[in-house]
């Protein structure tokens, strides 16, 4: 079947291809009422979301109730590089952009997909990539696509594109999720995981929130709030925490 590139990223559909090769899959594939980016040679499903995961839930859930199993692959830039093109489509410059990612940046995705996590037909596939974010210059500063600009500029983004994928995580049950989380007291808060963070090799400061962290793994039900001291909450595991591992 032809697939449609319309609407997403070059990134995206770099993905879908790899995905695709990998599992011996079919691409935008039309079935049980919804279009799957990838339906694997065993009947799985594989859907590529770059952003915004919790538009998915619906989607996912009706998947599984409909007996699939369902792997969800998400790309995490770990560092990415600035392209601005001008309107004739030639280089500018190309600069490697301040921001860094890290694992921990997938939790902000979790926050509207949490009841997945522990759900055992859904496994969540997060791939740590190097990419290039494409812009074309604007003879005058502009709002972006999205409206969301606090001050206009003079470029507009057009693009993803992806150079290298460094890493991949999969996680498929709840130990995956708490392997993630360095070593803490029996109890502990969100200033003993934020300081335990810190002290991890090649993780940048700031890419992790530590309240954050926390209120995903407890509204998931792989923690649980122990006590309140003052106005700080402390935690401690529902299951067995594992060490973190190398994936």
């Amino acid at each position: 079947m032809a697939f449609s590139t319309l609407n997403e990223s070059k990134l995206h559909n770099s993905l879908k291809i790899l995905y695709q090769e990998i599992y011996d899959g079919n691409i935008e594939v039309e079935q049980d009422g919804h279009i799957y980016d990838i339906v694997s040679k065993n009947g799985n499903i594989i859907e590529i979301q770059t952003r915004n995961l919790a538009k998915l839930m619906p989607k996912i859930l009706d998947t599984i109730e409909k007996g699939h199993n369902v792997k969800l692959v998400h790309p995490i830039p770990l560092i990415t590089r600035i392209e601005v093109q001008d309107e004739e489509g030639n280089i500018i410059s190309k600069r490697k952009s301040p921001k860094r990612g890290s694992i921990y940046s997938i939790f902000r995705e979790l926050t509207g997909i949490y009841p997945l996590m522990t759900n055992p037909h859904f496994s969540l596939e997060v791939v740590e990539i190097e990419m290039t974010e494409e812009r074309i210059r604007t003879d005058q500063p502009v709002q972006s696509k999205n409206g969301r600009r606090r001050f206009r500029r003079n470029w507009n983004k057009t693009g993803k594109r992806l150079d290298t994928i460094i890493n991949t995580r999969r996680f498929s049950k709840p130990e995956d999720y708490l392997a993630l989380l360095p070593t803490l007291p029996q109890t502990f808060c969100a200033k003993d995981l934020k300081e335990a963070i810190d002290k991890l090799p090649d993780i940048p400061k700031r890419s992790a929130n530590a309240h954050l962290i926390l209120w995903v793994l407890s509204h998931a039900g792989l923690l649980t709030q122990s006590e309140t001291i003052g106005r700080t909450k402390y935690y401690k595991f529902l299951t067995e925490h594992t060490e973190p591992t190398e994936s």
